[in-house]
């Protein structure tokens, strides 16, 4: 038996991308992901800003305390985080936003 997965082996994430694309073809394109390394995940990212993952994540039925939250690129970059089940695969929705730059003290207005 040979170790290497095929097109197939993939079929269960392919199959949530395109019930996904059905159903929710109006929101914003994500960056799409399926790898052989987890062949049942399906990962969305969303790199321009938040608010393209909190229209997936209410689509979806996420609640906000599902999400996890934290930075990345020396406190310069939010990374929102989820993980769910559908359509029989894993799910994961992966959000990446800017830290706004903190107000000069004293700045000219």
């Amino acid at each position: 038996m040979s170790d290497v997965l095929t097109l197939d082996d993939l079929s269960v994430p392919l199959r949530a991308l395109r019930l996904l694309t059905v159903d929710f073809g109006h929101l914003p394109a994500p960056t799409v992901g399926i790898s052989h390394i987890y062949p049942d995940r399906l990962e969305l990212a969303l790199h321009s800003g938040l608010p393209g993952f909190e229209a997936w994540r209410e689509a979806l039925g996420v609640a906000p305390e599902e999400v996890t939250y934290r930075l990345q690129s020396d406190g310069r970059t939010r990374v929102l985080r989820t993980i769910i089940a559908y359509a029989g695969a894993e799910l994961e929705l992966v959000g990446y936003g800017d830290v706004p730059a903190p107000a000069s003290v004293g700045a000219a207005a």
